[in-house]
């Protein structure tokens, strides 16, 4: 059971690195962002997004942890 569950990891996590790779490769287009102003050098489309995409993964964990640790407080 242990090396199925190993098998089935592995078989998970190259799919995902396929498809991130597939996803780069298909966003290549040169972008720069403005917003108020301010502006962004010009990089591909692919890294802005995935820059985007760990931003809020970053700001959901912490808004996550925060709202946990609010509710673990004993109430007087």
């Amino acid at each position: 059971m242990h090396k199925a569950k190993r098998f089935l990891s592995g078989v998970i996590v190259l799919f995902l690195v396929l498809v991130i790779l597939a996803f780069v490769l298909e966003n290549q287009e040169i972008l720069a962002l403005s917003f108020f102003g301010w502006s962004t050098a010009e990089v591909p489309v692919s890294v802005i997004l995935v820059l985007t995409l760990i931003a809020g993964m970053i700001v959901g964990a912490a808004l996550g942890w925060l709202l946990s640790r609010k509710n673990t407080h004993p109430k007087r």
